[in-house]
């Protein structure tokens, strides 16, 4: 896998002795764990997200990228390019345009694996790449956040490349189980479609969290659930309608109309410049359950709602002291 133009290949556990998705956490300290495995990105980043590398640093990584001497994970994972190159382009917009403030990073744990689950809204995904950036930004371990993305986003040429890239993958029981066993920290909106494309009139009014598949995942990994509630996203594209004729023909969950699209046509889908919270909550711990309690489907739903209700109760404290949409 080494050879010129291709990518070396890092398995997440090189012993060739991965769980299967099936098995059952062992109960033990996830941080402990970790330590013990290879890390899913083995390699030594250079520079720091938002900075700017030295010509000598940036013409060593263009050779490096042209060679094939750079390393993915096997879901894709390019941690190099998503922090010297990816990551600084979302800065402008988290730091300039939307002034993203972000509170309760410490309940993000530094080592281990977790499951931060959020409220999604907007149109398009832009909270899920704002909280990506906030975690790795304001995090002192600089996390990254493995976010479990819809079929569509990987059916979509290169926006779907772009995603494994980034370190996303298909939202299903193995690949969020086998990041979580690994230590990784995964990202999910449980919302999906029904929350990013919900109705201007509908905001911060949290969807269905569906069945609690990513409670189920939570429990087989002895993972904490970090609720995240985000205030501001909402705004950007206030959803007024929907072409859905245009919206099957496209193959697309829904086709939205806004004030300014489609009627300013490009220039409506620039978004508006509301000013974003993002707040992680207190981790709701899962490893003092039994090792079959995925199988209780009342437990399950019982967390699914107590996940769901602690960043619906976030996103009306956060609202109450909000002056404005754009002051914040």
């Amino acid at each position: 896998m080494t050879a010129r133009g291709r990518a070396k290949v890092v398995p997440l556990r090189p012993d060739g002795h991965g769980a299967r998705s099936g098995d059952h956490a062992d109960g033990g300290d996830p941080g402990d764990a970790a330590r013990e495995r290879s890390r899913v990105v083995p390699l030594p980043v250079r520079g720091e997200s938002g900075q700017r590398l030295s010509p000598g640093g940036l013409l060593d990584f263009v050779r490096r990228r042209v060679s094939g001497d750079y390393e993915v994970d096997e879901f894709g994972f390019d941690a190099e390019l998503t922090e010297n190159v990816l990551l600084p382009l979302v800065r402008p917009l988290y730091e300039r345009w939307f002034r993203v403030t972000t509170t309760g990073v410490d309940n993000i744990p530094d080592t281990g694996g977790a499951l931060l689950v959020s409220n999604h809204s907007g149109v398009l995904p832009l909270d899920a790449v704002m909280t990506a950036f906030a975690v790795h930004q304001e995090h002192p371990e600089r996390r990254f956040l493995r976010m479990l993305g819809a079929d569509l986003v990987f059916d979509t040429p290169v926006l779907g490349s772009l995603a494994r890239k980034t370190g996303q993958t298909l939202a299903c029981h193995p690949d969020a189980e086998r990041l979580l066993r690994d230590g990784q920290l995964v990202g999910v909106w449980p919302e999906g479609f029904k929350g990013i494309g919900k109705p201007f009139s509908a905001r911060y009014k949290l969807q269905r969290f569906g069945r609690g598949g990513f409670v189920s995942a939570a429990l087989r990994t002895s993972a904490p659930i970090i609720p995240c509630a985000i205030v501001g996203a909402e705004e950007i594209y206030p959803k007024i309608g929907d072409i859905r004729p245009l919206a099957r023909l496209l193959r697309l969950p829904y086709f939205p109309v806004t004030p300014f699209f489609p009627l300013l046509g490009p220039l409506g889908t620039v978004p508006l410049p509301t000013k974003w919270y993002i707040e992680f909550g207190e981790p709701i711990r899962t490893d003092g359950y039994a090792a079959d309690a995925d199988d209780d489907q009342m437990l399950v739903l019982t967390l699914t709602d107590q996940v769901r209700e602690s960043i619906q109760n976030m996103l009306y404290r956060r609202l109450a002291r909000r002056r404005g949409i754009f002051s914040g």
